[in-house]
């Protein structure tokens, strides 16, 4: 899903495009790589596919995807990965991803909702089986059963927040008793960075350069 954002450097311009011209937009000159300072780069895509990050926090807008449809003003979601990469997560339908009567994973139908999310943090191996332990064991509590769900109480980041909590993970699981704290060092950060690639992505959707003097 990633676009391909290039950028290059010519004549005190940096010049981000989708493909590089045969001459700069800025002083028409023909383009020979001998007259790059910093040759052409591929910016940073910022989004991730769950699936693909196991043992990780990941977020994504409530409607939509973060390329075409988000603003600041809209809400976020926010689910857990478990060891397989499938997403399990917490919202007015209750838990997802985890079968009610067994206490066992279920089938991830929803991760295709997931192909373009901020991932806030991600665990290694070594943190497999106590990882998919404490999630099952979170997930399987009558807490996150429908009915208790509150969009602005007893939502999707507290369902993540307590299961951090559980984990016992050091830094992270203490961010996670102060909801504030916890996106001032782990949310904001992030969706900052991915709204300036939003911002740049959505110029290059009206036209076909987006030029910025050094």
């Amino acid at each position: 899903m990633d676009p391909g954002i290039l950028c290059f450097h010519h004549c005190d311009h940096k010049v981000f495009c989708t493909n590089i011209p045969e001459q700069c937009p800025v002083c028409k000159q023909k383009l020979d790589r001998y007259d790059y300072k910093l040759l052409p780069f591929r910016v940073p895509y910022p989004f991730v596919k769950a699936s693909q990050h196991p043992r990780a926090i990941v977020m994504k807008p409530t409607q939509g995807d973060f390329l075409n449809d988000y603003y600041n003003s809209q809400d976020l979601h926010i689910g857990v990965t478990n060891s397989h990469g499938c997403v399990i997560e917490f919202n007015e339908e209750g838990i997802w991803g985890v079968d009610p009567v067994t206490k066992e994973w279920s089938n991830c139908d929803n991760s295709a909702h997931w192909d373009q999310c901020l991932m806030l943090e991600q665990f290694d191996e070594l943190w497999n089986e106590i990882w998919d332990s404490v999630l099952l064991k979170i997930s399987s509590s009558p807490l996150w059963e429908a009915h208790r769900y509150n969009e602005e109480r007893h939502n999707c980041f507290t369902f993540v927040l307590a299961f951090l909590r559980a984990l016992e993970c050091g830094e992270l699981s203490e961010k996670a008793q102060d909801p504030k704290l916890f996106c001032k060092q782990y949310v904001v950060p992030r969706t900052s960075a991915a709204g300036k690639y939003i911002s740049l992505y959505r110029q290059l959707k009206r036209q076909s350069y987006f030029i910025q003097s050094q």
